[in-house]
């Protein structure tokens, strides 16, 4: 990972733990968020998880985790999104594999 690519990341999950404090006047009963990562093998991602985890338990946040199979899985990060907005989720933090992939189902 670059450190451009890190830093992008780094911003992203910070901007996603705001989302995650938002998301928990809304979820009492319910999914209130969704985190979907790369995969659940890199070191990173696997931080992060941890993080989103601890901070939407802090917040009374119910937070659904999701990561591809491998670097670059688009179709189970696909259709993690979908998931997601089927059970309702009120905010999505995604560490796209291939944004290219999911922009249909982002746009939904």
């Amino acid at each position: 990972m670059t450190k451009k690519s890190l830093l992008k990341s780094t911003v992203f999950a910070a901007a996603g733990l705001g989302l995650l404090a938002f998301a928990s006047s809304a979820s009492a009963a319910g999914v209130g968020a969704c985190l979907i990562t790369k995969t659940d093998t890199n070191p990173f991602f696997v931080k992060m998880k941890e993080g989103a985890t601890a901070k939407a338990k802090e917040l009374g946040v119910d937070l659904k985790t999701y990561a591809g199979k491998i670097d670059g899985d688009s179709e189970s990060q696909v259709a993690a999104i979908e998931s997601c907005i089927a059970d309702g989720a009120k905010g999505i933090l995604i560490t796209a594999s291939d944004t290219k992939g999911i922009v249909p189902t982002v746009k939904k």
